[in-house]
């Protein structure tokens, strides 16, 4: 029987935060492992354009997510398309560890971090599952070239929503933007592109219903203002109303979470178990890249500081 590798830290998740805390681990001598459940880089891959990480006065959020993978390559072990499925303790006192199960294995850790991110919030409305890659997007950047010259609609009304509307703006669709509210939530910056872009808003109005034949062909939407419904062409529909975290994971273990899901962390990103940290997006916050970044460069170095004093 193949002997089960045993490693001193285990990252689940690479993206910012757990490629960070990879690096981290390794530079501290902890033996350390990063497991993906899809590609390097998670939802910073989607981002059309980066203007606020340090370093970069303008980069694509998938070629900024190539170059953190390739940095951090040079110190830690990465497997991708490897999905933790569960994580279950093992052992008693000093000899306690974690046994971290995926779809290919299973790996034996003295500590955890967990970096699984955000999933894209779904509107839940009727169509939307009918129409899931035949004209609906949550990703502007993987499919919009597929709608250059068309019309399409962006729903939400905060950063993402507006870099998305201003991306497909720049590559040739007609976008109108639909936000539920009067008044956007994205930076004031963003907001100043979007104006002088000249992209439509239609404020107070909800998505209510997205329709079609075998593609999308229009959405039904709710004036809250004139407390009527209308219907708007539209050959694509990007969703952008924000996101919720990856906790599942965590729920199974007994981690933690707030109200919202969101992993409860401290200042040194513990969470409520021993040996296991949290870092990124599932703990809520300001989720900015540099954020994460941030919180996995701790995790990684409180799970090294709490190492050393249980040898």
């Amino acid at each position: 029987m193949e002997k089960v590798k045993e490693y001193d830290l285990i990252v689940v998740g690479a993206g910012p935060a757990g490629l960070t805390a990879g690096m981290y681990g390794v530079r501290s001598g902890l033996e350390t492992l990063v497991l993906e459940k899809g590609i390097c880089g998670g939802l910073s891959n989607e981002a059309p354009e980066i203007e606020n990480y340090p370093g970069f006065k303008r980069i694509r959020g998938m070629e900024l997510a190539e170059k953190m993978k390739e940095q951090a390559l040079e110190y830690v072990e990465i497997k991708e398309l490897e999905k933790v499925e569960k994580i279950a303790w093992s052992g008693k006192g000093k000899e306690k560890n974690m046994v971290v199960f995926t779809e290919k294995g299973s790996y034996v850790t003295r500590a955890a971090v967990i970096c699984s991110g955000t999933k894209h919030r779904r509107l839940d409305v009727k169509g939307e599952d009918e129409f899931l890659g035949k004209g609906i997007s949550y990703c502007a950047t993987c499919d919009g070239f597929f709608f250059r010259d068309k019309s399409v609609i962006v729903v939400g009304g905060g950063d993402s929503a507006v870099r998305e509307a201003l991306f497909l703006n720049n590559i040739g669709c007609k976008v109108t933007l639909v936000h539920r509210r009067g008044k956007l939530r994205a930076e004031p910056y963003l907001q100043k592109n979007l104006e002088k872009a000249g992209v439509r808003i239609l404020w107070n109005s909800v998505v209510k219903e997205i329709r079609g034949d075998n593609v999308v062909g229009s959405i039904v939407r709710f004036d809250k203002d004139r407390g009527i419904e209308d219907e708007l062409s539209a050959e694509g529909v990007f969703i952008s109303i924000g996101e919720e975290p990856v906790n599942e994971l965590a729920v199974q273990m007994g981690i933690k979470t707030n109200d919202n899901g969101y992993i409860i962390t401290d200042k040194s990103q513990r969470t409520n178990l021993e040996r296991v940290y949290a870092a990124g997006d599932v703990t809520g916050g300001v989720r900015q890249i540099v954020v994460a970044c941030a919180e996995g460069a701790i995790a990684a170095t409180s799970a090294y500081n709490d190492l050393q004093e249980n040898r």
